[in-house]
């Protein structure tokens, strides 16, 4: 408030002039004002309608058909070469280092004892996982190939890459990746595959595969960058893209890929009722044309059921916004509320934080679908994560399509899982929050853009901030967080002289001296105005 002026008395009288100083008060934004925004409108699309509880499926822990794999799996190359000293952008960006410092000083380590599920297309146990990988018990797409356990077989390699980001622990110290909780586990469920394709042959079973399926050969999608300059197995080429400059392209429902909204649902419900996994990335969703009446599809509502239930059970469910690809148009209507595109899980966005991507400038990446469900955003261009060929121990950073054409690691895949990886820190270091007030303190601590209520339709409410989520004190926090005691911070002033009186008679004096003289000279100005007023004219 700026000092204002204000005049006392009336004319003739002395005038005596008042200043006032105001005090601005700056109230932090509280996560209620957040979980308050508007969820329903008779005139939004972009709003789902209310959760079906009865739609919740139950988990079959089997593929949803056969399915037989097209395409061999992906193999280690040697096109590229990076630096194993090159730490991505995103871990300086986030100040990562900062925040697991914070989290190890406090509970000496970072992300133990915290299980993160991970649901794509299956994960590989690269040794810098260190033996803290897991399998979900079952796999939804097809039993795995050469004895390994059900989701430990990662074909594409999408999963593995974004599992990485989550945990990935080097035991190189040169090494500049590591992944957000280090000491976290992760638990895997293969969901999604586009090197898997429906089989419809008369003698194929639910859950089975090919016996005639490609296994190796070229690879597929990932250029891996070994820790030294040494040579890796495998020639370029053979197989189509796995993302292209705008992005990873993957999607659900996919036309000759494996991977639906009603395993996704089962997946999430298993969790729920698992209650050891308390954290969940999907860097996998399903994206269809608006229909313009805010209606909703039998599996996205198994989805919106799953993901409620798991929710409420404790469970965060982190999700990539998705990508823009022909079949994902861009949101970039003039009404926001009526989208061109919806994308599930993230519409769901009362229990589910999803999660758009940010290039190394700050900026909105390019593919980063738009949107009102939009939470927060993250790092998702220029990404190094584990190499997902199998027998591999190094680095990925580049996608590799046929013809030796490549094309840098980029998605919104990639940032959810830095999400995935603060949420699982923030569950660590404050045990008593429940999912909602998780994804809550992430969103109020984000770098909030400069929008209404701090938020918009590209970022949501802004870059995540990992300091911040883990040491800010909020308003939620009095009775469920240990607020630090308020401490008396002494003045840094030169000590007083106690051994002379001199300078307060001085500073006394003068002030006596200038109370008399305005005294003297309110008194000669009151008998002057006194005779003029008494002198006839």
């Amino acid at each position: 408030m700026r000092p204002t002026a204000r005049k006392l008395g009336r004319t003739g009288r002395a005038g005596v002039v008042l200043l006032t100083a105001g005090i601005g008060v700056l109230s932090p934004f509280a996560p209620t004002a957040f979980a308050q925004q508007p969820t329903s409108s008779a005139t939004s699309w972009a709003v789902p309608p209310p959760v079906d509880p009865n739609k919740l499926p139950t988990d079959e822990k089997k593929p949803d058909k056969p399915y037989k794999q097209k395409t061999m799996c992906v193999q280690r190359s040697t096109l590229g070469n990076v630096d194993i000293n090159y730490r991505p952008w995103g871990q300086d960006y986030l100040q990562l280092q900062k925040a697991q410092d914070i989290v190890r000083s406090a509970k000496g380590s970072v992300g133990g004892n915290q299980k993160i599920g991970v649901i794509d297309t299956g994960v590989t146990p690269h040794p810098w996982f260190q033996n803290r990988v897991e399998s979900g018990g079952a796999d939804y797409v097809a039993p795995p190939l050469n004895g390994a356990k059900p989701s430990l077989q990662d074909c594409d390699g999408h999963g593995t890459e974004v599992a990485g980001i989550i945990a990935a622990k080097p035991d190189n110290p040169a090494v500049g990746f590591i992944g957000v909780a280090p000491d976290a586990t992760i638990v895997s469920y293969r969901q999604l595959s586009e090197n898997y394709e429906e089989d419809t042959s008369s003698s194929s079973t639910a859950g089975g595969g090919s016996s005639n399926a490609p296994t190796s050969g070229p690879p597929s999608g990932s250029s891996s960058l070994p820790p030294s300059n040494s040579g890796g197995g495998g020639q370029p080429g053979g197989t189509d893209p796995q993302q292209d400059d705008k992005g990873d392209q993957r999607q659900l429902e996919k036309g000759g890929t494996a991977g639906t909204l009603k395993t996704l649902a089962e997946i999430i419900h298993n969790i729920a009722d698992r209650g050891d996994i308390k954290v969940v990335n999907m860097s996998v969703d399903h994206c269809r044309p608006a229909d313009g009446t805010g209606g909703i599809e039998d599996s996205e509502q198994a989805v919106q059921a799953a993901v409620k239930y798991a929710a409420d059970r404790g469970v965060v469910i982190v999700a990539a916004a998705g990508n823009v690809s022909e079949s994902c148009p861009q949101n970039d209507q003039a009404d926001p509320n009526k989208p061109r595109s919806i994308v599930t899980p993230p519409w769901f966005a009362d229990d589910v934080l999803s999660v758009g991507a940010i290039d190394r400038t700050g900026g909105v990446a390019s593919f980063s679908v738009h949107g009102p469900w939009v939470g927060v955003a993250a790092p998702g261009t220029e990404i190094v994560s584990l190499d997902p060929a199998e027998g591999s121990t190094g680095l990925a950073n580049l996608t590799i399509s046929s013809g030796s054409q490549t094309s840098p690691i980029q998605g919104t895949s990639f940032a959810s899982p830095y999400v995935a990886g603060v949420a699982a820190l923030v569950r660590q270091m404050f045990p008593d929050l429940d999912a909602r007030q998780v994804i809550q303190r992430i969103k109020v601590t984000a770098q909030h853009p400069a929008a209404p209520a701090g938020r918009d339709d590209y970022v949501g409410y802004g870059v995540i901030d990992p300091v911040a989520a883990l040491t800010a004190n909020l308003p939620a926090d009095v009775g469920s967080l240990t607020v630090p005691k308020p401490m008396v911070q002494p003045a840094q002033l030169p000590a007083g002289d106690a051994t002379s009186s001199t300078p307060m008679i001085v500073a006394l004096t003068g002030t006596g001296g200038g109370v008399l003289a305005l005294l003297i000279t309110l008194f000669v100005m009151h008998t002057i105005r006194r005779n003029r007023t008494t002198t006839p004219r």
